[in-house]
Parts: structure tokens; C-alpha cells; sequence
């Protein structure tokens, strides 16, 4: 197989999203392969603007925000089989997993 495999995780944790990216790397060094990554990418928030009151105080507002952190590994495998046990390991739970 010439081809790689492109592999985004996403999460709202950055440690777990770090762990998750060493796990994927200890498994494919264990069949040699060539791997890329992981490659940082800009953390993406988004800001949630909520009244406090429903019905007075229109000026009194919080502000809620969310980091989405992503991480990209690419992949070169050899044979078929690094599929399968690309697809068989055990992430923690809350990462986005996207295989191109």
C-alpha cells in the first residue's frame, strides 16, 4: 500500500487527547511503520453569551466558552492489518475520531 491514512482526533481535553495520540503511536511503531504527527492544530473556542435574569437586568450577561483541541497523525502503512488495529484500540471516552 502506497497510500496514508489521515487520522484527526478531537476533544475538549487536551490531556486526554495527548494520551490518546501516544496510545495510536505506541501501537503502529510496534509494526514499524512510518507516522507523522501528531501536528498541532489551532485551538478553536467558541463564546456563548447568556442573560443572567429572563426577565430584568438585560446589562448583567456571563460569558461561556468552549476549546475544541485537534491533533492530526498521518499514516503509512504497509500492509492491510494496520487497519484493523488502527480500529481496535482503546481510546478514552470524548475524542473525535476521523480516519481519511
Amino acid at each position: 500500500m502506497k497510500k496514508k491514512i489521515r487520522i484527526k482526533l478531537e476533544s475538549f481535553n487536551s490531556e486526554f487527547l495527548n494520551i490518546s495520540c501516544y496510545k495510536i503511536i505506541e501501537k503502529v511503531k510496534l509494526s514499524e511503520v512510518k507516522i507523522i504527527g501528531p501536528i498541532f492544530l489551532p485551538t478553536k473556542k467558541r463564546i456563548y453569551c447568556v442573560l443572567r435574569s429572563p426577565h430584568v437586568n438585560k446589562d448583567a450577561r456571563e460569558h461561556f466558552e468552549i476549546k475544541i483541541y485537534t491533533r492530526i497523525l498521518y499514516i503509512y502503512p504497509k500492509t492491510i492489518d494496520m487497519l484493523k488495529t488502527l480500529i481496535n484500540i482503546k481510546l478514552p471516552s470524548g475524542i473525535t475520531i476521523r480516519m481519511e
